[in-house]
């Protein structure tokens, strides 16, 4: 088979998936379709698919001691089997990856150079550690709705928007305007003027419109660019990327997140968490709607909560692609690498597939209504908001109030570490003149 095509056809990926099965090398697998090994290479590489899944007797399992673990029962406080009749090791249940002080991931070694991934492995049936795949379906899936994306917006990956903000927003904020940065730090900003002003109105650096001394008076434009910060996030981490893993990981519990804006004459924003499993939310107030504010709140909450309890509350996040969620890995792994969290994207435009968060958005607005400025709001009286949000009892929680149900869950400790409080519910606000006493 020969590809006279620039791109990889379907054809020519299911080509790759059936020479990976057969365990063929990249240069064999090129020559039938008629690319270069590195073209092979780096297509698998760029496609792969990470499956958490066990063997027919055991639960996935990637600690480097299951085999020689001795913990029976006891690593979890209230384990589910123990009032089975036969012994049950901690290893064989599939939470202890998650709750165990004692683990140590395990990584298959194979997975670090060619092939990388499992496909043609003879030991995949008795593995129980993480395995990465490649699909031809959906790497073309992949790439499909990567090209629709790249022919729209703007293209930055996250360490470029850092090193563009690090630069930019300090000078702005010093009183410098936009050209007399770009014309003195050329060559560490690598963009030219216009798109410097694109990044300013899109939102996604630290810095806004009311910081440029001249900007402010111009007539708003009618159009407005559309900025995307790296395309590839999405990539393994659809909503189709989460249904598989939380179908392989149902004890797994699932936090939503989302942001809420206020008017334009603040870059203020608040970031929005969502425990499904008590309906209760948190709402953080950022300076600016930017991926690195998401990432410092998850920092200081890893920090303030521990790493344990941290997993605990935060195993699995679904969001939307909103431009500041786009550095992903940030968020999944701490600044030593060590992975804390999974993220994972909504479809474009189904924002009922995080429909918990949106309905409880409405409590917010009765609160803060659309229109509303938040140019002096400060985290205080956010705090106070969601307290008496989350203190309100609810018939879908049984008259109980998410405040409650997050207590039986996760205990009063870590409510009180987050801030939460109970208001007596004859005291409960649920109109914007809470945020006037």
């Amino acid at each position: 088979m020969t590809c006279k095509y620039k791109h990889l056809t379907l054809d020519a990926r299911q080509e790759i998936q059936k020479g990976l099965k057969d365990g063929k090398t990249f240069t064999e697998i090129g020559e039938i379709v008629g690319k270069d090994p590195s073209t092979i290479s780096k297509e698998v590489r760029a496609h792969l698919i990470t499956e958490q899944t066990g063997t027919r007797s055991r639960s996935f399992n990637p600690c480097k001691k299951r085999n020689t673990c001795t913990h029976e029962r006891d690593v979890c406080e209230s384990c589910f089997n123990a009032f089975s009749f036969r012994n049950t090791y901690c290893s064989t249940c599939g939470m202890c990856t998650i709750k165990c002080d004692e683990f140590e991931e395990e990584i298959c070694q194979k997975l670090k150079k060619p092939p990388y991934v499992c496909n043609g492995c003879k030991q995949i049936r008795s593995c129980t550690l993480e395995k990465k795949k490649y699909d031809a379906k959906k790497a073309q899936k992949d790439y499909e709705e990567l090209r629709s994306e790249s022919r729209e917006g703007i293209d930055l990956t996250p360490e470029e928007l850092r090193r563009i903000d690090d630069v930019v927003s300090p000078l702005v904020k010093q009183g410098q305007s936009i050209h007399q940065i770009c014309v003195n730090n050329a060559d560490e900003i690598m963009v030219d003027e216009r798109s410097i002003y694109n990044y300013i109105d899109a939102g996604i650096l630290t810095v806004g419109n009311l910081d440029l001394p001249r900007k402010v008076r111009y007539r708003k434009r009618k159009q407005k660019k559309v900025v995307h910060v790296d395309k590839k996030c999405h990539l393994g981490r659809t909503y189709e990327d989460f249904l598989a893993f939380m179908e392989a990981h149902p004890d797994y519990a699932v936090v939503e997140m989302d942001s809420v804006e206020g008017t334009r004459d603040s870059t203020k924003v608040l970031l929005t968490i969502y425990f499904r499993d008590s309906s209760l939310m948190l709402a953080f107030l950022r300076e600016a709607n930017t991926a690195r504010s998401v990432t410092d709140v998850f920092d200081e909450l890893d920090e303030m909560l521990g790493r344990e309890q941290f997993k605990k509350l935060f195993p699995v996040i679904l969001t939307d692609r909103g431009s500041e969620f786009t550095d992903p890995a940030s968020i999944e792994f701490d600044k030593e690498g060590k992975r804390r969290t999974y993220i994972f994207y909504c479809d474009p435009q189904r924002s009922n597939q995080k429909g918990g968060i949106e309905v409880t958005h409405e409590f917010i607005r009765r609160i803060l209504p659309k229109g509303t400025s938040f140019k002096y709001l400060k985290q205080e009286q956010v705090e106070l908001m969601m307290n008496h949000i989350n203190s309100y009892a609810r018939k879908k929680l049984n008259d109980r109030s998410a405040n409650q149900l997050f207590s039986f869950f996760h205990g009063d400790e870590v409510a009180t570490k987050l801030g939460i409080k109970a208001i007596p519910s004859n005291e409960i606000i649920l109109k914007p003149e809470l945020l006037n006493q």
